[in-house]
């Protein structure tokens, strides 16, 4: 494909996360790049309205998804994915309820994707990071869904969700240009 450039031909040939450890960590690696350019486009081009108290509460949490982003991007270091291309068609940046319905969507997602992807983690390391991240972005959802005004997805124990990459993936697929899979993990 001539003058095609390497971005756009990973965009075109997809990503697929790997196997092991390094497959789930670059399987949150991919789900932290999308929360992290979607705050941070949130941030840019902020909706009607927001309170003073939201910017902050959201520039934290925008600060928290690019911290966990450079953290895996290390981690991995050469084994990383490459960056993905996200894709916020659908997200209307100018209203309240489509940012924070999506920030409330990726934050849950969030959640049950390290419930459900830590089970597959075999070192003490990168589990205790995991369980580490898993905590704040709980913290995240909780923010979301205080601002929002409900209490988020809890199940009748009283749990949050947990979820395999192979159920993770197809739902944020609509806010990825990029094809992203997870054929070596559950």
């Amino acid at each position: 494909m001539p003058g095609l450039k390497l971005n756009q031909a990973f965009a075109q040939a997809g990503v697929d996360l790997g196997a092991g450890d390094l497959g789930v960590l670059n399987y949150a690696y991919a789900l932290e790049q999308l929360e992290a350019a979607f705050y941070s486009q949130v941030l840019a081009s902020p909706y009607g309205g927001m309170t003073r108290g939201e910017r902050s509460l959201l520039q934290d949490i925008k600060a928290h998804e690019i911290a966990h982003r450079t953290l895996f991007a290390r981690a991995l270091g050469g084994n990383r994915i490459p960056d993905l291309t996200p894709n916020f068609a659908a997200i209307d940046f100018s209203s309240r309820e489509s940012v924070l319905g999506t920030a409330a969507t990726f934050e849950d997602l969030g959640v049950a994707a390290y419930n459900g992807g830590g089970a597959a983690i075999q070192s003490p390391k990168y589990l205790a990071i995991a369980g580490s991240i898993v905590s704040v972005e709980a913290r995240h959802a909780a923010t979301i869904h205080d601002i929002i005004g409900d209490f988020g997805p809890i199940d009748q124990n009283g749990l949050d969700r947990a979820l395999l990459p192979s159920q993770v993936l197809p739902m944020v697929a609509p806010f990825i240009a990029t094809p992203v899979t997870a054929s070596q993990l559950p």
